[in-house]
């Protein structure tokens, strides 16, 4: 089975360029770790203090625990810390089993969606093969995302599953919930759901997590898949269309995708470097005539837009780089 295109670092950058990619920091993971569970407590706080911010809370927690599930992935890749068990500590206790994940599970099953990028034994092939759509079909998925269908399936029925067989159940579409991730994942509810009753404020946990966790961060984990692979044309003969970066102004890193997410097409070019680093990555490519063949695009509206204009091949666009320039 071939494996994905590959560039390397030296096809582009001199060994002076390339060595601040190079670096991973001690506290840059932690702290993006500890910034996550921040704004998720304090806009829980907030909810709780003023109920009528609810719908509002709601996004922002939905989107951190988004934010979780990138920061396990970040893990997955080492990156959250040069130790390795306290990267697999963190990206395991505190980002994967609070949204139902496991990292073991994942990391392999992720490490093999980058070997096998775009091609046929690609494990997420599925969430990019589909498009484009309709607009009336990804307006179906929104709705089953966003009135707790999708919730239901991955994380009731799928759970149900793989905790009654034990055997790993489909990981698309951010269904990692398996076996050896439910009972890890009702333990870790049930003391967030312990502390908010000795706290008074038992109903948080159902307003404040669990209805963002079954509503919003199915919606915005699609929305992050789309993005990431759909309608990039070329993508399984050149890495530099491996994926797509999406131009993410402030409310859309605040509502859709944290933590420096939109910058897959560096990612999948140099998956090691740590996800604070990407931004600067861009520049970096996009200075050298290679960085002329990657996917950017304006935002998330426009990518929706080209993943659902029709359904049929056509929308996908044929000019590398032609959806966007630079991204900030």
């Amino acid at each position: 089975m071939p494996a994905a295109p590959r560039a390397r670092p030296t096809d582009l950058f001199t060994p002076e360029e390339w060595a601040p990619f190079q670096a991973r920091s001690r506290l840059a993971g932690p702290l993006l770790v500890a910034h996550c569970w921040g704004v998720i407590a304090l806009a829980a706080a907030v909810g709780v203090t003023w109920p009528i911010l609810i719908p509002l809370c709601v996004a922002i927690i939905g989107t951190r625990q988004l934010g979780l599930a990138i920061l396990m992935h970040e893990a997955a890749h080492g990156g959250l810390s040069p130790n390795r068990r306290f990267n697999d500590f963190l990206g395991h206790w505190l980002c994967a089993v609070p949204v139902g994940a496991a990292l073991d599970v994942y990391r392999p099953y992720h490490l093999a969606h980058h070997k096998y990028a775009q091609q046929a034994e690609d494990p997420d092939l599925v969430l990019s093969a589909p498009f484009p759509v309709t607009r009336a079909s990804l307006h179906r998925k929104i709705v089953r995302d966003l009135t707790g269908q999708t919730f239901f399936k991955q994380r009731v029925l799928f759970a149900f599953k793989a905790f009654a067989s034990r055997r790993d159940e489909d990981m698309a579409e951010g269904a990692v919930v398996t076996g050896r991730s439910v009972t890890p994942f009702l333990l870790v509810n049930a003391t967030l759901f312990a502390g908010l009753v000795l706290a008074g404020v038992w109903w948080a946990w159902f307003a404040l997590w669990l209805l963002p966790l079954a509503t919003w961060f199915p919606m915005v984990t699609r929305l992050r898949n789309i993005a990431e692979h759909a309608c990039v044309e070329g993508s399984a003969t050149d890495p530099f269309r491996a994926a797509r970066t999406t131009r993410a102004s402030w409310w859309e890193r605040a509502f859709i995708a944290p933590y420096r997410v939109n910058f897959h097409a560096e990612h999948h070019l140099f998956m090691h470097v740590p996800c604070g680093k990407l931004p600067a990555l861009h520049r970096a490519i996009r200075s050298k005539p290679q960085g002329a063949r990657m996917e950017v695009a304006g935002g998330y509206i426009e990518v929706l837009r080209q993943a659902s204009a029709g359904g049929g091949r056509s929308a996908c666009p044929s000019t590398p780089g032609a959806s966007g320039s630079d991204t900030r």
